[in-house]
């Protein structure tokens, strides 16, 4: 095995699981309409944006490389 395959996997899992979070986001915002006091799913997501917006420059850089690891 050799350093390319691993880490053809590597990304092949990264986008596995983002591609299973995005698709889980939707249903949580489904949960969130009916049972309001369950999750905070909303709540999460900013704050997940105010994360890469209060880091400045390192936070923009981060947030280039996660979109391009969903992408």
């Amino acid at each position: 095995m050799n350093i390319n395959s691993a880490l053809a996997g590597l990304g092949s899992l990264a986008k596995g699981v983002t591609g299973l979070g995005l698709t889980l986001i939707p249903a949580a915002l489904v949960v969130q309409i009916f049972f309001p006091d369950a999750i905070d799913i909303i709540g999460n997501l900013g704050g997940v944006v105010e994360a890469f917006t209060d880091a400045g420059l390192t936070g923009l850089v981060t947030l280039l490389i996660v979109l391009a690891i969903v992408d």
